[in-house]
């Protein structure tokens, strides 16, 4: 028999093959085949089976998704994955995730521990949720307002409510309390139990062994059972969904030396001659097991505060995002809260205050310092109708300004989103890292069981003694935490640090490939030049056809096209008080110019191959007068009137003034650079010469660049474009690693894996840098945690003693294993203060 169902919760690949996995041993299944895109699961049977044990089956392996029959509504599962809204509490979304990436990018709805790892939920940070603000009454609490005002009960004046500490605070300060009750009851046990290698014990005097040892129990049950019982709820569930981790290794461990130390207090008779001690009490390991989980406990907290660290970069950003503003209504000025204002309206920005939203000056001038979006520290001056961003800081001036993006959709909360979703997504490095966890916490178990039973055919006396010891001791020094986190806090702080820099990271991936680039393609027109071309001087062929005649025809085309080019003529135009014609069926023709038909003549305007497809007749000669400004790098656009060909205009665009140093740097790197322009021959080659680009291509077509980039692909070149264009988004999508300038159009940006916030050639010295530091502070990391393991098991199991006759006790294994996960992260902190301008 053969149904389909619906599957709810799968975000990831990882959610697929879980799923899968889950109800293929469901009895009598014979197959299963989990669609993660249709969200469906086909499943083969040798009978019908009820849907309750499909769901059951799910239930019982954490809940994490959710199956349903075709024809049923959907019921949004716990974890699945959603677009989440602000929450208004806290500082946080309400959008958690693994730090480990365990399941990719997936998320869930509630604080908690990663079904796959135990480790704890880390709350995203998100613009609207820091900047929202309630206001209340101090005579009357119970008035809660979104903006300030007076009070509708007794008229007084409405005073901000200091948002919640954050999850991740909360978490910390659980931990911290949890760490403190630990320590209180660890510490005398492990004075009780080191007294007895003082001679002639004193306590012994006082009380004998078996009653000490009933202490140490009853002083152990706050610690196991309140302060670090979650560690063995973690195990059992790892065990239960058989997704092993650092958790079972702790619950396995630790939990064996505490139940064996009760089965020996209270049933000492079971026990060899061996376990005990001279009194004849068995040895109990009480203070080995505390210990063991008090380090743990410490390793978490310092684990956490390590945490908060890593997303510094997305904490400053949302620093930036002001709670409050002041808008003019009606010429009286209103302070709202920033959720209050709505597109269109009028914002006052006052000398040294936060730019609240996207928008544009509408009256005034200023110095805008920019720095925290770009990574630029001098100041942008600012005049009427240029654009301004969301968390920049005003300078001087006090200035009007008209809100075009609030909310999400302001430049702010885009990166901050960017640099979230690009935190969670996996590198693919990081294959490397799952694929040896998912064989590592096994095989740890195993080389515990082959100590037990070598050290109790080989070991001295007392060998069960030795052989348990031993034991434990490799099972707690193992870290697959270590190996798991290495790569993905590399990247979150990487992308953090882009995100600071100007250099926006789709994804991990994108990261990770910018290093291995040997070949960077490039536009000219706003990537190479400033993309805000002028218009320089107009020539006329026909003396039927003055210059004036020429640019009301150029004028009246273009007030329809959006490229760059045509932008140029307009401003032009309009300082001459050109007037405007009618124009109609106006037509782009992709990478040759536009068309349309004005007073019932059919008027073209572009490059050589626009008029050959308007038929229009350009001789050699008019050619020739348009090639010596061709030569000097300025573009020349033709006009044709029907098929006459009456004049062109020259449109000059400057070179950025970062664009030479940034391609020699890169060049001094090894990357081959390219460039691709669908301008004409002579001002391609031109600007070439100038920037000392040796391989380039004049009239190139967006599938000319898009067979460009597969052509270098064949060749075995991990090719990098960098665009601005409509143009140039099929060679963004097909490249190893698309650069988009953040200057350009949406479809460029889109299609691009790294946006550079500038748009100048500078982001890319910074992208590689970034990459070529984040992929060696990843190597640094996995090395470090695989290193860590190949020496501490062999140490724990005693490979030493025969020759040194040095072992390793189960509480310093402890005490290794909780650092070694800190000192990953803290290395891949070191990122944070990284220079990315240096080569």
């Amino acid at each position: 028999m053969k149904h389909t169902y619906k599957i709810q919760g799968m975000s990831c690949n990882g959610c697929r093959s879980h799923v899968e996995k889950t109800l293929s041993e469901v009895k009598d299944v014979s197959n299963v085949v989990v669609d993660l895109d249709k969200a469906e699961a086909n499943i083969e049977s040798e009978s019908h089976i009820p849907l309750e044990v499909f769901q059951k089956a799910l239930k019982d392996d954490g809940g994490c998704y959710s199956i349903h029959n075709q024809n049923e509504k959907s019921c949004c599962s716990s974890h699945e994955k959603k677009e989440h809204k602000a929450k208004p509490k806290g500082k946080g979304t309400g959008v958690f995730y693994c730090p480990m990436h365990c399941e990719g990018d997936k998320t869930y709805d509630k604080a908690g521990d990663c079904p796959v790892c135990g480790m704890n939920l880390v709350e995203e940070q998100n613009v609207m949720a820091s900047s929202s603000s309630q206001w209340t009454c101090p005579m009357h609490p119970e008035v809660l307002e979104d903006q300030p005002g007076d009070c509708p009960v007794c008229g007084m004046d409405l005073v901000s409510i200091e948002p919640e500490i954050s999850s991740e605070e909360k978490t910390y300060q659980k931990l911290l309390k949890k760490f403190k009750i630990a320590l209180i009851f660890t510490l005398p046990i492990f004075l009780i139990a080191m007294s007895e290698m003082l001679p002639n014990n004193p306590l012994y005097q006082i009380l004998e062994q078996k009653y000490w040892n009933i202490i140490q129990f009853l002083l152990s049950i706050p610690v196991v059972f309140y302060a670090t019982w979650m560690f063995f709820e973690r195990a059992f569930k790892s065990i239960k969904t058989w997704n092993l981790n650092m958790f079972t290794l702790i619950g396995i461990g630790a939990g064996i030396s505490w139940l064996f130390s009760v089965f020996g207090m209270f049933f000492p008779d079971i026990f060899p001659e061996q376990f005990k001690t001279q009194s004849g009490a068995v040895h109990v390991y009480f203070e080995a097991a505390t210990v063991i989980l008090t380090l743990v406990l410490l390793g978490q907290l310092l684990e956490e505060r390590a945490h908060s660290k890593t997303n510094q970069a997305v904490k400053e950003l949302l620093k930036l995002a002001p709670n409050k503003a002041i808008k003019v209504v009606n010429g009286q000025e209103i302070e709202v809260s920033i959720e209050a204002i709505e597109i269109n309206d009028i914002i006052k920005v006052k000398p040294g205050g936060k730019i609240p939203v996207d928008g544009q000056i509408t009256e005034g001038e200023t110095t805008i310092d920019e720095s925290m979006i770009t990574g630029e520290p001098i100041p942008v001056s600012k005049t009427t109708h240029d654009n301004v961003t969301s968390g920049t800081i005003n300078g001087n001036q006090t200035f009007l300004m008209k809100a075009e993006k609030v909310g999400a959709d302001t430049l702010l909360s885009q990166i901050i989103q960017l640099v979230n979703d690009a935190s969670r997504s996996r590198a693919p490095i990081q294959k490397l890292a799952d694929k040896v966890s998912g064989y590592f916490v096994p095989v740890v178990v195993f080389i515990s069981i082959i100590t037990f039973i070598i050290w109790t055919i080989w070991g001295p006396e007392p060998v069960y003694v030795y052989a348990l010891v031993n034991a434990i001791a490799v099972l707690i020094i193992a870290c697959p935490c270590a190996l798991g986190l290495a790569t993905p806090m590399s990247v979150m702080v990487g992308v953090g640090k882009g995100a600071q820099n100007g250099v926006l990271i789709k994804n991990a991936e994108a990261l990770e490939k910018m290093h291995e680039v040997d070949t960077l393609i490039m536009d000219k027109t706003g990537t190479i030049t400033e993309g805000k071309p002028t218009v320089e001087t107009l020539k006329a062929f026909d003396p039927d056809f003055s210059e004036n005649h020429i640019l009301r025809y150029i004028v009246s085309l273009n007030t329809n096209s959006e490229h760059p080019l045509a932008q140029a003529t307009l401003n032009y135009g309009y300082s001459q008080d050109v007037s405007v014609l009618k124009s109609e069926n106006f037509k782009a023709v992709t990478g040759k110019g536009v068309e349309a038909t004005i007073k019932n003549h059919k008027i073209s305007l572009g490059n050589p191959k626009m008029m050959a497809h308007a038929q229009a007749n350009l001789t050699s000669e008019m050619e020739e007068k348009a090639l010596k400004y061709q030569k000097q790098g300025k573009t020349v656009s033709y006009l044709a009137v029907d098929k006459d060909v009456v004049g062109f205009v020259v449109i000059a665009d400057k070179i950025k003034v970062s664009s030479a140093k940034a391609i020699k740097t890169l060049q001094d790197k090894g990357v081959d650079i390219i460039m691709l322009t669908g301008d004409n021959f002579n001002t391609a080659q031109a600007v070439a010469q100038e920037l000392q680009i040796k391989t380039f291509k004049a009239e190139m077509l967006p599938a000319n660049k898009l067979d460009e980039v597969k052509k270098l692909q064949d060749n075995g070149h991990i090719v990098a474009v960098a665009g601005d264009g409509i143009n140039d988004a099929p060679a963004l999508a097909q490249s190893n690693v698309g650069i988009a300038m953040g200057t350009g159009t949406n479809v460029a940006i889109e299609s691009a894996m790294i946006t550079l916030v500038k748009g100048d050639l500078h982001g890319i010295v910074k992208a590689r840098n970034l990459s070529d530091q984040v992929m060696r502070n990843i190597k640094q990391n996995l090395f470090f945690a695989l290193v860590y393991n190949a020496v501490g098991v062999p140490i724990a199991a005693g490979v030493l003693y025969p020759f040194f006759g040095i072992l390793l006790s189960p509480m310093i294994a402890a005490l290794a294993m909780s650092f070694s996960s800190v000192s990953v992260i803290a290395n891949a902190l070191r990122l944070r203060k990284s220079k990315l301008d240096n080569a």
